[in-house]
Order: structure tokens, then C-alpha cells, then sequence
């Protein structure tokens, strides 16, 4: 299986790390942060002004820089890559 990864930034310290993806929607990405026992999850929502993720992971906030369409787009093509696997019968 081949985890979607994705680039967050702590907002507090500027730092960016990668973080795996659980689930992602328009409305919202869901993404685990650490490994094995230590993991995390954290939901990730559409700011106000539509143009990144937000989400808050044990007391700190961390941001998807990517717009909402950004994100809809992607998911669009990810549905019309796997309907056409599945026509393909693979």
C-alpha cells in the first residue's frame, strides 16, 4: 500500500513535516502524525478564506497550504484514476 504524504507547517515554530494521510475530502483532510504507538490524528479544515488546512494536534496548530479547490481537484482525479482501474479490471 502507498501512504499519501503531505507537507504541514507548525505554525509556532515554522518548522514543515511530512504527515501521512488517513483520509481526505473537501471538507476535510484527516492526517496521522508520528509513527506506530506514538501516533497521532488530527483533522485538518478549510480556513475562512479557503486558501489552507488548519488543524490543532496536541495543543499545537499546524497548517496545509493548499486552497480548497486545490484540494478538490486532487480528490476529483484520484475518484477518475480509480474508475478507471476498476473499468480497466485491474
Amino acid at each position: 500500500m502507498n501512504n499519501e504524504m503531505i507537507k504541514v507547517r507548525v505554525t509556532e515554530t515554522g518548522q514543515t513535516m511530512d504527515v501521512v494521510v488517513y483520509s481526505k475530502r473537501p471538507d476535510r483532510i484527516e492526517v496521522v502524525i508520528g509513527e506506530g504507538t506514538h501516533s497521532v490524528k488530527c483533522e485538518l479544515t478549510p480556513t475562512r478564506s479557503g486558501l489552507s488546512y488548519a488543524g490543532k494536534v496536541m495543543g499545537r496548530e499546524i497548517v496545509y497550504e493548499r486552497s480548497h479547490d486545490d484540494v478538490q481537484t486532487e480528490v476529483n482525479a484520484r475518484q477518475q484514476a480509480r474508475a478507471n482501474l476498476h473499468k480497466r479490471g485491474v
